[in-house]
């Protein structure tokens, strides 16, 4: 009589999609909590958020997300919409209630249920809603976040200076979205001194999901102690204060498990501006996320946070043999591995998927 079991469907704790345990106890795990431990449930985001503000703009941004998520099998990035820039100033209300007809429109036309555990690709769309102190925040509240809060991925929060002003905007949406079956996560945006100060406790409160710098706004609130030149694309990699609140971000988000995303490449005419920003914080300032302005961005940001090829053959023949071993330690090419290096290879996998880049079909499963 064999011994043999059937594979066990296995629901991934992120998704709620099922996949097959492929081999024995330890495969009956996600690697995401074999590896990552406490922060198994860490964020997992694309690594390009879309900011647009303007109607026409705004359809033709959600219809790109659709296109592209059908071209890499995932959505590759949020639809962010702007009522802090993007709303006119009188105006803010009518903008408001376009924008929930525009996220209604784009959920209409998938035909998917804000929380229904679906393999097709849901909109992906957020809004950034005026600061706390501004006198729209609370219609923003009131109208987007109370209308259409359960299909958001996420709200933005800017001029967040402390703790005291993520727990205003939580109670703010809360107070609103009790009929959503999860709490909306909250984004935020620091954008001066007082924030960097406080972006290590900022980044610990539990509802942050992601901290995004603010580059113009942090250069102003220094009142001209900081050239203009530290807004460009070259400058902002060069002035030390700039580069000490782009890293003091990175470092607090990584040490509570969420996401840092960079500002924005105002030149967006100049592709290659985007390229070399794009590779500068991914490979070496320690972001993982990425404004883009316009569409044209999009890909370059893509391309920057994408591993390349032969690292995702790398860290598939490792996880491969990790899986096996039943994540004991193993001798690849002479070179041992254990936990502490799977977890980066696993690591490099996550974001291969997040970029749309196609690996092994054993270990697709996962996503």
């Amino acid at each position: 009589m064999s011994d043999a079991r059937p594979p066990l469907e296995v629901k991934d704790p992120r998704t709620g999609h099922n996949f097959h345990a492929v081999k024995s106890l330890g495969a009956q795990l996600h690697p995401r909590d074999i590896l990552l431990g406490s922060q198994a449930s860490a964020i997992y985001l694309p690594v390009c958020d879309h900011y647009c503000g303007v109607e026409a703009r705004i359809k033709k941004s959600l219809a790109l997300q659709a296109e592209l998520a059908q071209e890499f099998g995932t959505n590759v990035f949020d639809v962010t919409l702007d009522c802090e820039d993007g709303a006119p100033v009188g105006g803010e209300i009518d903008h408001a209630n376009m924008v929930v007809s525009s996220i209604n429109v784009a959920y209409d036309a998938t035909k998917i249920v804000a929380n229904e555990n679906t393999s097709e690709s849901k909109p992906r769309i957020a809004v950034r809603l005026h600061a706390i102190d501004h006198p729209a925040f609370a219609s923003d509240i009131d109208i987007i976040v109370a209308q259409a809060g359960h299909l958001l991925a996420h709200v933005m929060v800017p001029k967040v200076d402390s703790v005291s002003d993520v727990e205003k905007a939580v109670a703010a949406v809360d107070a609103v979205s009790k009929h959503c079956l999860h709490p909306i996560p909250i984004h935020v945006l620091l954008e001066s001194p007082k924030a960097i100060h406080h972006a290590f406790d900022i980044a610990a409160h539990p509802r942050v999901q992601s901290i995004s710098f603010g580059l113009m706004d942090f250069v102003s609130s220094h009142g001209g102690a900081i050239p203009a030149s530290a807004m460009e694309v070259s400058g902002q990699f060069e002035h030390p204060l700039v580069v000490r609140a782009k890293l003091a971000i990175a470092s607090a988000c990584h040490a509570h498990g969420k996401v840092p995303s960079h500002c924005v490449v105002t030149e967006f005419a100049d592709e290659s501006a985007i390229q070399n920003a794009a590779l500068k914080v991914a490979n070496l300032m320690g972001y993982t996320r990425m404004w883009s302005i316009h569409p044209s961005q999009i890909r370059p940001i893509l391309a920057a946070f994408s591993p390349e090829n032969s690292a995702i053959d790398e860290a598939s023949h490792i996880i491969v043999q990790a899986i096996k071993a039943d994540w004991a330690p193993i001798n690849v090419k002479g070179v041992l591995h254990d936990r502490a290096s799977y977890r980066f290879y696993w690591q490099v996998l996550e974001r291969a998927h997040q970029t749309g880049k196609a690996m092994d079909a054993s270990l697709a499963q996962y996503f």
